[in-house]
């Protein structure tokens, strides 16, 4: 870079701004020019102090540097335009005093970069002016800003890490010894065994392999209940080949199956010989844990109507310490997901139950409720607002009135007690007290077809919104008619699936090259995680699953599915998998944060407030969902 090219890129700069041309080209000429490759030291806090640097081209980022452990931990990146070497100001007024952490700061160019060296002498011809007086405080109040806000992040993470488990509990921490016996044993020997060994569950082997399970709810439902001999032999009662884990699970991978397939024990192998090792039980495994678990899924369970809006605490109080245990985020979306299933159902439930005692209504058809949104996709962990629709099966002519009307009313019965619960109302109104999210089979096929026969922006938005539909409640029958039923509405609907594609193709993925460098050149110091990150990848891999055939699911289910389609590779969805997770952590923990700090939530993510390690996995996020979103847009040549 010539000296001209620098005599314009800096007489408007706010350091050399009123001052007449031919001084401030006096004035630059004292300075030193210098260029930096990429990565390249400009500045480190320890080194002689002889003014401020003046960055003309490209960008830099400060970090600290710990040498012990050869890492660092970036502070804040600097852009072009802006000055670098603020402690150098302290030198200048006289207040300087070197200390052994000022001289871990560092900062390194993050592209080929240009920067004028201002010496002091030059900063005391321009101190008189105000203007320069006022520029340099302003700059060093906000980077002083800046840098705090980044390390108290740091600090806050480092403390947590600190404060929690080093690692994550082993089933064979918490599980208990098995009491088995054989398929052959009889029923009344095997409660004698529960009872001698203060135990609700026996495990059943046959030559050493388990082969069953039977518990005292089992006893009293499967014998008791049914008036069947004590002498008969446990083979015919017993729970046949049940769910199990190894030993060397993580205790939260036992605490997800339990939550969502309602098991209360779960048998322990030896992950390579399967012999039996133990036993884990929810009720012991939350004991250890967290036993505000148990105590919510029992909540749950007895809820009504007194204390339904109780719930909501007490999943946050599972959520908090999910988080505070570091269980992985997928994971804790499982279980938070399955424990507002179960507080949604219930509210349907109530809800049937409040028309069949007040009024005595009672379904006129079989009916199926279903979620959306992040309900749907199985991510919900803060209680979100409503998303919700109803199916019901066709009737003759003379019924329609009658059971239309019962909907209806059941619609805005299922709203209102899941507002009871917490659940906001839907702004959109895409809920099952509005028309246009109920009715029958025959109507709901209608209403796909006119969506996809219209393909405006409006229905696209509905379209997408639908489907991230998930079955909760209901007829599981009626659930498989109405999904085929959908399906075949897909299949004629390339058109609308290529619209789709369009309106995705305006939402670009951003892509950062190197740590929020392209961004900071936007002047932009965020980025919404929802719109900008979550939306496009969610539509991208529910545009992909649908042209295929999958109308449902979570965004796991599809992405595995689409590799048995051999549409992705197992490669390229195990990196899908680890980007969906790295995002998700942030959104959890800065939406869960800010709840605890009583601040209105938001999707916005501040690049400041992010260590070194988590921009990293930003920037390979952002690659890989752009890398599924262009090959979505490929498959529709968009």
């Amino acid at each position: 870079m010539v000296k001209e090219q620098i005599y314009e890129a800096v007489k408007i700069h706010p350091f050399f701004r009123g001052v007449p041309f031919y001084e401030m080209k006096k004035l630059v000429n004292q300075c030193v020019l210098k260029e930096y490759a990429p990565s390249e030291l400009i500045y480190q806090a320890n080194q002689e102090r002889v003014g401020l640097i003046l960055l003309v081209e490209g960008a830099a980022e400060v970090h600290i540097s710990l040498e012990k452990d050869d890492h660092t931990e970036s502070l804040e990146v600097i852009q072009k335009g802006e000055l670098i070497g603020f402690p150098s100001l302290a030198d200048f007024l006289g207040v300087s005093k070197s200390n052994l952490y000022e001289e871990m700061v560092r900062v390194k160019a993050l592209e080929p970069s240009v920067g004028l060296l201002i010496p002091f002498a030059v900063i005391q011809q321009r101190w008189n002016d105000e203007g320069v007086r006022d520029y340099l405080l302003r700059q060093s109040a906000m980077r002083l800003k800046d840098i705090y806000t980044s390390l108290a992040e740091q600090v806050k993470i480092s403390r947590q890490i600190s404060e929690s488990n080093h690692f994550i509990v082993r089933v064979q921490d918490v599980m208990g010894p098995a009491v088995m016996a054989t398929s052959q044993t009889t029923v009344q020997d095997v409660a004698v065994k529960m009872s001698q060994n203060k135990t609700d569950a026996v495990l059943i082997t046959d030559g050493g392999k388990l082969v069953g399970i039977i518990t005292k709810t089992d006893l009293v439902n499967r014998v008791l209940a049914k008036s069947k001999p004590y002498d008969l032999h446990v083979e015919d009662v017993m729970t046949k080949n049940p769910s199990t884990i190894l030993r060397l699970e993580y205790y939260y991978a036992a605490l997800t199956a339990m939550i969502l397939q309602g098991f209360q024990h779960l048998p322990v192998l030896h992950e390579e010989t399967g012999q039996v090792m133990g036993v884990v039980s929810l009720g012991a495994l939350l004991r250890k844990k967290n036993e505000n678990t148990a105590k919510t899924i029992k909540q749950i369970e007895q809820i009504d109507e007194e204390n339904l809006a109780a719930v909501k605490q007490a999943i946050y109080q599972v959520l908090e310490k999910l988080i505070q245990d570091n269980v992985p985020v997928l994971h804790t979306l499982e279980v938070i997901t399955a424990l507002y299933d179960r507080l949604a159902v219930r509210c349907v439930q109530l809800a049937v139950d409040s028309l069949r005692t007040r009024h005595g209504l009672t379904p006129p058809a079989d009916f199926c409720w279903y979620v959306m949104g992040s309900a749907g996709r199985g991510e919900q962990f803060m209680m979100t607002d409503q998303d919700h629709f109803l199916v019901y099966d066709d009737v003759e002519e003379g019924q329609r009135e009658r059971t239309e009307l019962y909907f209806e009313v059941l619609g805005e019965e299922i709203v209102s007690f899941l507002e009871r619960a917490g659940y906001v109302r839907c702004i959109g109104k895409m809920m099952s007290n509005n028309a246009v999210w109920r009715g029958s089979l025959n109507s709901w096929n209608n209403r796909l077809r006119s969506w996809m026969l219209k393909a405006t922006n409006d229905n696209i938005l509905l379209a997408q919104n639908f489907f991230s539909f998930r079955y909760l409640y209901g007829a599981l029958k009626l659930n498989e008619k109405f999904q085929p039923q959908v399906t075949k509405s897909m299949e004629r609907s390339k058109i609308f699936l290529y619209r789709m594609a369009q309106v995705e193709k305006e939402h670009s993925i951003p892509t950062l090259d190197h740590p929020i460098r392209s961004l900071f050149r936007l002047e932009r110091k965020s980025i919404d995680i929802k719109k900008e990150i979550l939306f496009p990848f969610h539509h991208s891999l529910q545009i992909l699953t649908l042209s295929h055939g999958i109308i449902a699911g979570t965004p796991k289910e599809r992405v595995e599915f689409l590799v048995a389609k051999n549409v992705l590779t197992e490669n390229f969805a195990a990196d899908l998998k680890t980007a969906f997770s790295d995002v998700m952590s942030m959104y959890v923990k800065q939406k869960w944060n800010q709840t605890k700090r009583g601040v209105p939530t938001s999707s916005i993510l501040t690049f400041t407030h992010l260590t070194t390690r988590e921009k990293e996995e930003l920037i390979l996020t952002l690659k890989t969902f752009r890398e599924l979103q262009s090959q979505m847009l490929a498959e529709y040549r968009v």
